[in-house]
């Protein structure tokens, strides 16, 4: 058992959690198909608290759609999804299984808050407004309450001047910050990215990593899927590589990236630093 603080923003206040030594994510023997294409082969993992881990391998490996089946946006053929301890459920165990309790995913969805690529922030709505939409309207938080939460999660980020912004009036790096205090807004415990920097030029692509770090140094529990080789060896306490829809090689950054065994990783982190 592990006794921390962490602070609450909607409390204003640090709280004590005690966590108790069970993983926050588990995913077992995980397989996912599109039409003939097999996706995903018997892929398994446990996430723990506060812990990084890190999803590597070239375009087309499978990682983007196992962290979208962790989410439940992605419905997998097989294999079971455990949220602290508590399993999906699916309406039967053929591979045109469904999603059976609306409850449950709205809960998996909240406690595993997504950061995608493309952002995906509201046209629509200003940058307050993004931040503050998903916790009154599902949490059902009170939305005066949730204003001065949503502005400092926006100074978190370093966009607290961009509050009452349009999204397209950010620049790509500020648009990704934006999405990352929305997904915080929702108070998860595991905070997913799907290649947060891959859209962004270098420059931009820095603020976003600055962040995604600074969170890290905070003991936030995270997935992260990553072209950037540096970011996940920074952060992860373990990677995954993974190559045709399996793990080909895990482990700690430090060896898996020092001393890799299979000669696909070698291929791959060869290509990557040239």
């Amino acid at each position: 058992m592990e006794i921390i603080y962490s602070y609450n923003f909607y409390q204003d206040r640090f709280v004590l959690d005690i966590i108790e030594n069970n993983p926050i994510l588990e995913v077992r023997n995980l397989k996912k198909n599109y039409d003939k294409l097999s996706v995903l082969k018997d892929i398994s993992f446990s996430a723990y608290a506060g812990s990084v881990i890190s999803f590597i391998g070239s375009s087309g490996s499978g990682k983007s759609t196992l962290l979208r089946c962790c989410n439940l946006l992605e419905i997998p053929q097989d294999g079971e999804i455990i949220f602290k301890g508590e399993a999906v459920s699916w309406t039967n165990k053929t591979d045109s299984r469904q999603l059976s309790d609306k409850k449950q995913i709205i809960k998996f969805r909240t406690n595993l808050s997504m950061v995608f690529q493309s952002f995906n922030l509201w046209s629509h709505l200003s940058i307050l407004d993004n931040v503050i939409e998903a916790p009154v309207t599902v949490l059902k938080k009170d939305r005066h309450i949730m204003r001065d939460v949503a502005y400092s999660l926006l100074e978190k980020v370093g966009i607290a001047d961009k509050a009452d912004a349009w999204p397209a009036q950010l620049s790509g790096g500020q648009q990704q910050r934006a999405a990352i205090a929305r997904a915080l807004a929702m108070e998860p415990d595991a905070l997913l990215f799907d290649e947060p920097t891959s859209a962004l030029d270098p420059e931009l692509e820095q603020e976003v990593v600055k962040v995604i770090k600074d969170l890290a140094s905070e003991g936030r529990t995270m997935l992260l899927v990553t072209h950037d080789m540096q970011l996940a060896r920074d952060l992860s306490d373990r990677v995954y590589f993974l190559h045709q829809g399996i793990v080909e090689e895990e482990g700690h950054p430090d060896s898996l990236f020092e001393k890799p065994k299979s000669h696909r990783l070698k291929q791959f982190l060869s290509a990557a630093a040239s």
